[in-house]
């Protein structure tokens, strides 16, 4: 298989940062990297804009690393609570998932994106839980948030056995027949 060498322009996911020299097959440079300009070939004159987008690489994640610091120092500030309807004994109608944080979240007023709330699973019980929140590479947080119920918590009714309840007689085959 043919590989080309091309020096990225812009960030690719799985792939290198800006400024980065990287092996591709040819196909992948030819019909989707340089059509969107996304890279350039490995030539003489490309490589001495190398050293410039490796500068505005730096400033670029120096800027984002101290914006995600931030906006962890007010994530670890926050609390959220959600009311929720639940039914006999507690139990949930619906969960609690990823959107419904983001949702919670931008009504405080901070602003984040969706993707980076790992929630592995719908929260479907009370009490309190914990998400993490992943910002930058190097900042995650884990906010804690409560789950109560908007409505009060109605015991589980279980059927006691009455004592003139009969157990069903089990009948056979044959005097099924008579």
């Amino acid at each position: 298989m043919a590989h080309n060498e091309i020096l990225l322009l812009k960030p690719v996911e799985g792939l290198g940062g800006e400024g980065d020299q990287v092996r591709v097959r040819a196909g992948f440079a030819r019909n989707f990297l340089l059509p969107r300009k996304i890279a350039v070939p490995v030539t003489r004159a490309n490589k001495k804009h190398v050293d410039a987008l490796k500068k505005r690489r730096a400033e670029r994640e120096l800027s984002e690393l101290s914006a995600a610091q931030e906006l962890a120092k007010k994530l670890e500030k926050t609390s959220l609570a959600f009311a929720v309807k639940t039914g006999e004994g507690g139990k949930l109608f619906g969960a609690i998932t990823s959107a419904d944080i983001h949702a919670k979240l931008v009504e405080a007023g901070i602003e984040l994106d969706r993707k980076r709330i790992h929630l592995h699973t719908p929260v479907k019980t009370l009490g309190k839980h914990d998400v993490k929140i992943k910002l930058h590479a190097d900042v995650s947080v884990d906010l804690s948030f409560d789950v109560v119920s908007e409505n009060p918590i109605e015991p589980v009714a279980t059927e006691a056995p009455a004592a003139d309840k009969k157990e069903p007689r089990k009948v056979s085959r044959k005097e099924a027949k008579e």
